[in-house]
């Protein structure tokens, strides 16, 4: 009955049209009333502790450090830089859109004010290029569900927060399905763009494209600091929050100089603004999370899961299926402070590892969002964009099934790999599995690559591109993997393995879909070389 009152309140309270935070309230006083009677005491102490953690503290500052980089030209130069690398091919400014989401979406914490923002930038420049403005609105849409999933990571921070679990570890995480996901876009993006017969940009000279990665290089270094110091543990997640803003300020106002002192309160109450609105969330939330563990609401939702928790694949899918249902009508960040508390319980009982559920649970709550009838990601897109619904849901359904078999495919690979070691191996294997989920999308990298160059570039007569593709990977293999291997032993080298093998796949993907060699395997006429 408690469960009843929670969810009739809090829909009860949106349908009237109270904002989340307030709805969220209102749930949690119902269920008190029902319980034990109104307290405003535990409801004061509640809404204090919700705010009063060390790793929120990071939300304001990375949402600064959005505001700063946005304002002071950061973000025009990593989309200047990313042009010039790769804006001359067909369908360019596409490519571009996707790297400058991985690098700068992920500061500002929510999908849907991404989405909002780099659609005002990206898609009224990709329209004056010639691209369809459905395409490119679909895009822009889809590629922001990197954002949360991307470290450093807003939404990460709440539900480490929520699920008590290693925010630092989450972020390294998420870096992986980030990678997956931008590739899948990139493919399919490809396909679009050689369907749609997109206009090529002029190709820049080297010294153009020098300039522009000189230019966008105190840009470009951000990100990879961040991440580097967070793995290295030189600073905490709430520690790299007050680097990356700081730090866009100071290149903001002093290197870039498009960041002024007068534009400095503006900065600030922007940031403020977004941040109480997650603070106030997160305060909210901690209210009904409380009173929903008083009523002891997660064991009724384990004992409504029991029949799957000897089957982590079915819970998992009955997760997704759940999380993208109440992504449809809400943001990450409140989907992430309801759900947290109640499925937890839940995971831990059918002993899934909780920092691979808050990746994959921090994908579907995004996905959520781009799913009709009500998606929020998807209205904002169509703002943006300037069209309507239902345009919307046709150009846009093509990115979301390739991110849909992502999601699908990070749910097998993770409890296949059990199953395979024991099978094959034997007990005595059991502590590699942690290594072999690294390794497992290297079950279908390693044949595809392997199908791709010796059973078609080489027969082709392609012998160059056969020859010079693992010399280059290699080579590039030396570096990284010198330094995963010395700093993580052998969990760094599966990752480097899996890095390199991954790198190979696309190249290899790209070379054979420039040279065409595909259309020639299904019936069309060639002259071997």
């Amino acid at each position: 009955m408690t469960l009843v009152i929670f969810l009739a309140a809090l829909i009860g309270g949106m349908l009237i049209g109270l904002p989340i935070c307030f709805a969220l309230l209102f749930s949690g006083v119902c269920m008190m009333l029902y319980l034990n009677g109104f307290n405003a005491q535990i409801l004061s102490q509640n809404l204090f502790s919700g705010a009063d953690s060390f790793s929120m503290m990071a939300v304001p500052f990375f949402i600064m450090a959005g505001e700063f980089m946005n304002r002071g030209g950061i973000t025009k130069r990593i989309v200047n830089a990313a042009n010039a690398i790769i804006g001359h091919v067909r369908g360019g400014l596409g490519y571009v859109a996707i790297m400058a989401i991985l690098l700068f979406a992920s500061m500002i914490g929510s999908a849907v004010a991404s989405t909002a923002f780099l659609g005002a930038i990206l898609i009224p420049m990709m329209v004056r290029a010639g691209y369809k403005r459905d395409t490119c609105t679909g895009l822009i849409a889809a590629g922001n569900i990197l954002s949360p999933i991307m470290p450093p990571s807003v939404p990460m921070i709440i539900f480490g927060v929520q699920a008590g679990v290693s925010v630092t570890k989450l972020f390294m995480g998420g870096i992986a399905p980030a990678v997956y996901l931008s590739g899948a876009l990139c493919v399919l993006w490809f396909f679009i763009a050689k369907k749609d017969n997109l206009a090529k940009a002029e190709r820049q000279s080297a010294k153009q494209v020098a300039k522009a990665l000189l230019d966008g290089l105190w840009a470009l270094i951000l990100p990879v600091f961040i991440l580097v110091g967070l793995r290295s543990g030189k600073f905490t997640p709430t520690e790299a929050g007050v680097i990356a803003a700081v730090y866009a300020l100071v290149i903001g106002l002093f290197v870039y100089k498009e960041l002024k002192i007068s534009m400095l309160m503006e900065c600030l109450v922007s940031a403020a603004k977004s941040s109480s609105v997650i603070m106030f969330l997160a305060a909210a939330a901690m209210v009904s999370s409380w009173m929903m563990t008083v009523a002891n609401v997660p064991s009724i939702v384990t004992g409504i899961l029991a029949p799957f928790i000897e089957h982590p694949v079915a819970l998992m899918l009955i997760i997704c299926l759940i999380v993208l249902l109440v992504g449809t009508s809400m943001d990450v960040t409140p989907t992430i402070m309801i759900l947290t508390p109640v499925l937890l319980p839940a995971v831990k009982a059918a002993g899934i590892d909780v920092a691979y559920f808050g990746v994959v649970f921090i994908l579907m709550t995004v996905l959520g969002l781009l799913t009709p009838p009500v998606g929020t990601v998807l209205n904002v897109a169509c703002g943006a964009g300037k069209i309507n619904m239902e345009r919307m849901v046709k150009s846009i359904w093509p990115f979301l099934l390739a991110e849909v078999v992502i999601l699908l495919l990070m749910v097998l690979f993770y409890f296949s790999v059990p199953l395979i070691v024991r099978y094959y191996l034997g007990e005595q294997y059991y502590d590699c599995i942690r290594l072999l989920k690294v390794m497992a999308p290297m079950i279908f990298l390693v044949p595809a690559s392997i199908i791709m160059s010796n059973y078609i570039l080489l027969p082709f007569g392609y012998r160059k591109y056969f020859s010079y593709i693992p010399v280059i990977t290699a080579f590039m293999h030396f570096f990284y993997a010198f330094y995963l291997s010395k700093n993580y032993g052998a969990y760094g080298a599966c990752i480097a393995i899996l890095l390199t093998e991954l790198i190979s796949f696309m190249i290899l993907l790209v070379v054979n879909l420039k040279l065409h060699t595909f259309k020639y395997i299904f019936g069309f006429e060639y002259e071997p070389r």
